[in-house]
């Protein structure tokens, strides 16, 4: 017995369902035929656009087929060929004569504030042998007002280096005075004589010269000794 189908069940192997799809759109051998609708005979509508949409890459057709532009370019870049990018700008160069040399190059000529002497003397005074440096440290530090920083930062170096060379010798000549032999004295103060004549030599040319050691003292000389008004 033959199963009842609705109108809605469209099998795909039915012959019945290609041939009535032909009828629908318009192709196949029962399209083809013609009869009379109104006194004239009916006709395939749309096939010249059809065609049109297909010759024609650009047009404004509903349906066209898609191929690359004339010239052969793609719409995406190759990632095997790298991309190209523009020239750097050119560097910004401040213009010359706004900024102040370096401190190295005018150091020495000018006088320091309330003290009077130059700057490179001023620095290398502290480092002075045989106790020389040791008061003219002191007096900087009372005199030169705190916007010296240069000046201010030898003086309270210079003056916690003469500081521990005092203590250090006061050592030496208790030794010698229990094993009755100066030696170490004697070379520890010439080697002191040395090494103050070449520190000297360095500030006075401008180089830097910081103590490690000895930078936690002279930060607290610089912060506790104020100048006097």
């Amino acid at each position: 017995m033959e199963t009842k189908r609705s109108k809605y069940d469209t099998n795909p192997l039915d012959p019945n369902v290609a041939r009535e799809t032909e009828r629908v759109w318009g192709e196949g051998e029962e399209a083809s035929q013609t009869g009379n609708v109104s006194g004239g005979a009916t006709r395939r509508v749309g096939s010249e656009s059809r065609e049109a949409a297909k010759s024609e890459d650009y047009s404004e057709a509903p349906t066209r087929t898609f191929k690359s532009p004339p010239s052969g370019d793609s719409s995406y870049p190759s990632v095997f060929v790298p991309p190209t990018y523009a020239p750097p700008a050119e560097v910004y160069k401040p213009p010359q004569g706004i900024y102040r040399r370096p401190l190295t190059q005018d150091f020495g000529s000018r006088p320091v504030e309330r003290l009077g002497l130059p700057e490179k003397w001023a620095v290398a005074l502290p480092y002075a042998p045989m106790y020389i440096g040791l008061v003219a440290s002191i007096l900087e530090l009372l005199l030169v007002p705190r916007n010296e920083v240069r000046v201010r930062g030898h003086a309270a170096q210079g003056l916690a280096l003469h500081l521990a060379i005092v203590a250090i010798d006061l050592l030496f000549t208790a030794v010698a005075a229990i094993t009755g032999s100066s030696a170490g004295g004697s070379i520890f103060r010439f080697a002191t004589f040395i090494f103050l004549i070449i520190s000297m030599i360095r500030v006075f040319q401008g180089a830097t010269h910081r103590i490690a050691p000895l930078k936690e003292p002279a930060e607290w000389f610089n912060k506790h000794i104020d100048p006097r008004k």
